[in-house]
C-alpha cells in the first residue's frame, strides 16, 4: 500500500509524464503528407497532392468562416515534431483577403486548423484515395 507522501509522489510523476507525452507527436515524413485528408461530419477535404500543389473542398479554417473551396501551394514548415505545420498559400480570391492558412500536423494521418493553444477549428484524417 503507497502512503499518502507516496502517492502525492506517484501522483505528480504520472502528471508529468502525461505533460511531455501530449505535445510530441513524433516527426512528420514530408514524402508521406500528400493525400486525401477528409472530415466525415463536415464534408470538409484537402488533396495535397506531390507537385506541392493542393485543392480545398468545403472547408472552414477558423470557427468564425463558413466553408470554402480554395487551392494553391503548399509547404512543410518543420520547427520541431509539435508545431510543424503545412503552409498553405491560397491563389488569388480562394479566401477573400486571407492568402495563407496553417494546418498542424497532428501524428500519422491527422492534420487541423488551429491556432497553436487553441482547440481545433477542423480536423481532417488521412482517407484511401479514390
Amino acid at each position: 500500500m503507497i502512503n499518502g507522501t507516496g502517492r502525492r509522489w506517484l501522483v505528480a510523476v504520472l502528471a508529468a509524464s502525461a505533460v511531455l507525452t501530449s505535445g510530441c507527436t513524433g516527426s512528420v515524413d514530408i514524402d508521406e503528407l500528400p493525400g486525401v485528408y477528409r472530415n466525415d461530419a463536415t464534408g470538409s477535404e484537402i488533396l495535397l497532392e506531390s507537385d506541392g500543389t493542393f485543392s480545398a473542398t468545403a472547408v472552414s479554417t477558423d470557427s468564425f468562416s463558413g466553408p470554402a473551396d480554395f487551392s494553391g501551394r503548399w509547404e512543410f514548415v518543420e520547427r520541431g515534431s509539435s508545431s510543424d505545420f503545412v503552409y498553405l498559400t491560397v491563389d488569388d480570391g480562394g479566401l477573400g483577403r486571407t492568402a495563407g492558412v496553417q494546418l498542424y500536423t497532428r501524428g500519422r494521418g491527422t492534420v487541423e486548423f488551429s491556432a497553436p493553444d487553441k482547440r481545433p477549428s477542423l480536423t481532417l484524417t488521412r482517407v484511401a484515395a479514390r
